[in-house]
Order: structure tokens, then sequence, then C-alpha cells
């Protein structure tokens, strides 16, 4: 059986309405406003980032990919330079500067990387408790955090130095003078003080942040079972910050085998006695500087700060996996 179409319907007299045609599409270049949207969409996000890609271009790309390129040349400050290769790869081997740099920066990692990871976490448990006046101690542990380096390292220096503030507290204890600015080690010790006492609040935050994640029924557990304060902390507040623990060890890497501002502050331009006291940062900026300055042979020893604290990186970041495993 056939079934009735709409000129039928009406020559019958039927009052069923007449279907309506389907629309038509929709003429070349006329869009409907979603389908415009839509269209343009995938490009959108691209130029809000435009900006701040051409910054990080501009001043972070660029000087990095110069860097590299300078490290194979001979170039000094007024001197465009030349292609040389490795060579300045192969004069840095037998640098004795250079391995006195890489043995104080690295010996600046070993001393400031477990204290910079193991006492602003015990820091942020003092300050963790919500108890009267806690605010004002928060403020004052993270205080040297906001202050300039440069005021921070003549501080420092004013309180080291042998008419300072300490060997006077130290004769008049019967002790006597320290040379913590004349000695070798005790300046870098000193150096790797202040780089520590700068930073604990700022890691102390980072580890505000984790503690407060850590749920409070399992210390509640630990201490129904007849867990202490030690071993609660052991079982229950190690595990829980271990990721955060390896962050700050990382950061804590980098910085400390970039640094510079502290050694150069209290060793001066010569890097201490007989240079001894140079990082691998202060020899670059020695090396790479003045009207005479060697930029090909700065930028080679650049390069080998960058892959060595992206090693570190990658050697902490290791180490997290295989602990998780």
């Amino acid at each position: 059986m056939k079934t009735p179409t709409a000129s039928t319907a009406i020559r019958s007299g039927s009052t069923t309405t007449e279907p309506v045609s389907p629309e038509p599409p929709n003429p070349a270049g006329r869009t409907r406003a979603g389908q415009r949207i839509r269209r343009h969409l995938p490009s959108s996000p691209w130029l809000f980032a435009a900006p701040g890609l051409l910054v990080a271009g501009a001043f972070s790309l660029y000087p990095f990919l110069s860097t590299v390129a300078n490290s194979f040349t001979d170039r000094r400050t007024l001197i465009p330079g030349r292609f040389v290769g490795l060579a300045n790869f192969q004069e840095m081997l037998g640098d004795e500067m250079f391995w006195i740099g890489l043995r104080n920066s690295t010996l600046y990692v070993l001393g400031v990387v477990p204290a910079l990871v193991i006492l602003p976490l015990l820091l942020a448990l003092l300050v963790q408790k919500q108890i009267p006046g806690i605010t004002f101690f928060r403020s004052a542990f993270y205080t040297p955090v906001v202050a300039s380096i440069v005021v921070v390292g003549l501080i420092w220096v004013w309180m080291l130095d042998e008419r300072g503030l300490v060997n006077a507290v130290l004769e008049a204890v019967g002790i006597g003078t320290v040379g913590f600015l004349s000695d070798q080690w005790l300046l870098l010790l000193s150096a790797m003080t202040v780089t520590v006492w700068k930073g604990l609040g700022y890691y102390m935050i980072i580890y505000l942040a984790a503690l407060a994640n850590v749920p409070r029924e399992l210390h509640e557990a630990a201490s129904v079972d007849g867990a202490g304060a030690v071993r609660r902390f052991v079982t229950v507040t190690l595990p829980a910050v271990r990721s955060t623990m390896v962050l700050v060890g990382a950061l804590a890497s980098v910085a400390a085998f970039k640094v510079f501002s502290e050694v150069y502050l209290m060793a001066g331009p010569a890097g201490g006695p007989a240079g001894e006291d140079t990082t691998l940062v202060m020899l670059v900026q020695r090396t790479g500087t003045g009207l005479s300055g060697r930029v090909g042979y700065a930028s080679a020893i650049s390069v080998v700060v960058f892959v060595v604290t992206v090693a570190l990186m990658l050697l902490v970041l290791r180490a997290d996996r295989k602990e998780d495993r």
C-alpha cells in the first residue's frame, strides 16, 4: 500500500499539513557562528601563548643557542671569532682553574643539598601547628628569602670578618680569632651556611603545602597503634612528602651547582686565597667579561655547567623512580 503524498492529501480534502522540505545547504562562504568559532578555536591558544613564547625565545632560547654556538668559536668581546671546533673543550681539560671550579661546585652541592632537603622539613613541622603567634615565626623564617642577596652577603661578611661580631664573641669566650674569610675551606663553608640560611624559608613553604595534604587520619591511626612522634614521622610523614623531597633536592642541586653571589661576595672577584674558592659560574664571569673577555671559552664552560645540571636532575628523578618500583 502506498503512503499518501502531500498532493494526494490536499486533493482528498485532508487537513494534513504538507511536510517541510529539508533546508538547502548553505552556500560556500556562509557558515554558522558556531562553526566559525570551532574553525578558529585550534589557533586561539597559540595566540594567547604568543607573548610569553616571544619573551621566552628572546631572553632564554636565543641566548642558549647563541652560547652553544659561541662555544665552538674563539670569539672575544669585540671580535666575532672563527670556528675552532672542540678546541675550547680541549683547553678546558688542561685548565687548572676549571678543575678547581668543578671541585668547588661539586662540594657545594654535597654540602648544601642534604641540609636544604632535611632542615626545611623539620622547620615546616615546627611551624605547621596552629598556635598563637606562629604567623610571626613563619614570617621571620621567610624574611631571608625576600631579602637581597647583596645585602645578606654583606651582613654575613661583616659578621664573619676578623673584627666582626662572630670573632668578637669567640675572643670573649677564649677561643680566639678564626679566619672565616681567609681560610680556603672555612670560606667555602661560610658561603654554604649563607646559602642554607637564605633558602630555608623558601623550601619550608613548599613543605608546608605538602604537609597540608597529609590526611590527619593516618596520624590518628598511628597514635592509636601506639606510635610516638618519631615513629609517626618516619612511617607517615616521610612517605607522604617523599615526592616533595625529590623536588626540593632537584631544585637545590641545580641552584647549588650554579652558585655565584654568595661566594663572589664573600671571597671577592679573585675567588678567595689564590682563587681556590672559585666556582664554575665565577670562572665564566671572570673569563667572559671585560674588553678582552674570551666569550668562546666562557661559553664552553657554560655548556658544561648546563650539561651537569641536567644530569643532576635526571639522577634525582631516576633515583625517585627506582624507589617507586
